[in-house]
């Protein structure tokens, strides 16, 4: 599969194919309502048996905020992916900034966690996004992040 203008869903095998995370660090399950260059949503399973519930917090599960953030991030490098019809070639995603972070709400096992990301600005090697995340439509996170995309071998 390629990426053109009715691309508007990936599945873990596409974002697989586009971002280079792996387990225990791959933060999306599925990317909906992609809208090339402009927004899209990401979808997180929250589960009991991912690593960072170990230790944060033993007997009162919390998701860390900084792992929101990143799945925040992963959406929005999805997103990029198919805007900029980079699948199955090796991308590198760096943060560059990350502001306005603000958490409202934890989440916990059990949670499906939505990422809304849209695009400020992009295009080219340096995207800036708008994100929150949702847990049953109630805010939990929400923040301005920017990235790099950097495509090895170009």
């Amino acid at each position: 599969m390629t990426a053109d203008a009715e691309t508007r869903t990936a599945d873990l095998e596409l974002i697989q194919r586009i971002l280079p995370h792996r387990y225990p660090f791959l933060m999306v399950d599925r990317v909906e309502d992609i809208t090339v260059n402009e927004s899209a949503v990401g979808i997180k399973n929250v589960t009991f048996n991912e690593p960072h519930f170990q230790g944060h917090f033993p007997g009162k599960p919390i998701m860390p905020g900084v792992t929101i953030i990143e799945a925040m991030a992963q959406t929005a490098g999805v997103l990029v992916g198919v805007s900029m019809d980079v699948i199955d070639r090796e991308m590198l995603i760096y943060f560059m900034s990350v502001e306005k972070a603000k958490f409202r709400r934890m989440v916990v096992p059990g949670d499906v966690l939505k990422m809304h990301v849209t695009a400020l600005r992009g295009g080219g090697r340096v995207w800036k996004f708008s994100g929150r995340a949702e847990v049953e439509g109630r805010l939990a996170c929400s923040a301005e992040f920017t990235a790099m995309m950097d495509l090895l071998g170009e």
